[in-house]
C-alpha cells in the first residue's frame, strides 16, 4: 500500500509574524521556515503505517518555491521514502492546491492520503476536503485515530459534540488533528540518510493544472494592540466600566 503525505513549509511557529510595511502580505525575509506542525503529525501517521507493516511506501508532495526542499528533507528524515516537490512561485489558493494534489494522485495511485487539517498561516482548513471532492474519495477529516483494516479504513475524529468514528472504503483522504500523534525528534543519521533520498522536482505547469486563483488579498494587517489592564475597586465600578467605556453589556 502506498501512502501519500501532502506537506507545507510555514513560517516556524516560534515566530512572531510581521507585516510588510506596505500592508500587502507577510514579511518573510530572514524568517525561519518550517513544516507544518499538523503536515508534521500527517508524516508521522503514514510513517506508523509503514512500521506497522501496512504501508509499503510513504511519499510526501509539497507545493512551492525551491527552498521547499528543506522541509521534504525535513519529512524524509521523519521516516518517508521519498519526496516530489511541485515548484510555484506564486501564492497559492486552497482549490488549486487541491488540483495540483489530484494530479499527483492520478499518479501515485495512493491508497490513503494524508494531509494536515490546516496549515498555520492561512488556517483555511479547506484543501483536503477539496481534494476529496475533486478525486470522489472517501474522507476522514480532523482525524484523532487512524485504524486500517484490509480495504476499509476507520477514522475517530474530533466533532464539536465530541468524536465521531466513520468507515472509509479505500483509497480515501485523512487530514489529521492534534491528537492523532506526537512526531518523533528526527536523529542525526535520519538526517543524513534523508540527503540520499530521491527528490524530484516538477514544475506546477507540467502538470497541466489551472491554478489562477479566484481569491484576492486587498489589505494584511496586524491586529490592533491590547490596552493595559485596570484594577478596579469594586462591582459597581468594573459595571460601570463594562458599559460605559467597553460597551459590551
Amino acid at each position: 500500500m502506498r501512502v501519500l503525505v501532502a506537506v507545507k513549509r510555514v513560517v516556524d511557529y516560534n515566530v512572531k509574524v510581521r507585516v510588510k510595511a506596505d500592508n500587502s502580505g507577510v514579511d518573510l525575509a530572514n524568517v525561519k521556515m518550517s513544516l507544518n506542525p499538523f503536515c508534521e503529525i500527517a508524516v508521522e501517521e503514514a510513517v506508523r503505517l509503514k512500521e506497522k507493516g501496512i504501508a509499503t511506501e510513504v511519499v510526501v508532495v509539497s507545493i512551492g518555491p525551491r527552498l521547499a526542499q528543506e522541509q521534504l528533507r525535513t519529512a524524509l528524515a521523519l521516516g518517508a521514502d521519498r519526496a516530489i516537490l511541485i515548484e510555484s512561485d506564486e501564492t497559492l489558493s486552497s482549490l488549486a492546491v487541491a488540483r495540483l494534489l489530484k494530479a499527483v494522485v492520478d499518479k501515485e495511485q495512493p491508497l490513503i492520503t494524508i494531509l494536515g487539517k490546516q496549515a498555520i498561516d492561512s488556517d483555511n482548513n479547506q484543501t483536503g476536503q477539496m481534494l476529496a471532492a475533486l478525486t470522489g474519495y472517501a474522507q476522514g477529516t480532523f482525524a484523532s485515530r487512524v485504524e486500517v483494516n484490509g480495504d476499509k479504513l476507520t477514522v475517530t475524529r474530533e466533532i464539536d459534540s465530541g468524536l465521531q468514528t466513520v468507515a472509509l472504503s479505500l483509497p480515501a483522504i485523512v487530514t489529521t488533528d492534534l491528537r492523532l500523534n506526537e512526531p518523533r525528534y528526527t536523529t542525526l543519521p535520519s538526517i543524513m540518510k534523508a540527503k540520499k533520498k530521491p527528490l524530484d522536482v516538477v514544475s506546477a505547469d507540467s502538470l497541466g493544472v489551472a491554478t489562477a486563483s479566484t481569491v484576492k488579498t486587498i489589505r494584511v494587517e496586524a491586529p490592533a494592540l491590547r490596552s493595559a489592564g485596570v484594577t478596579v475597586a469594586s462591582v459597581a465600578e468594573l459595571v460601570g466600566k463594562l458599559k460605559h467605556e467597553a460597551r459590551v453589556i
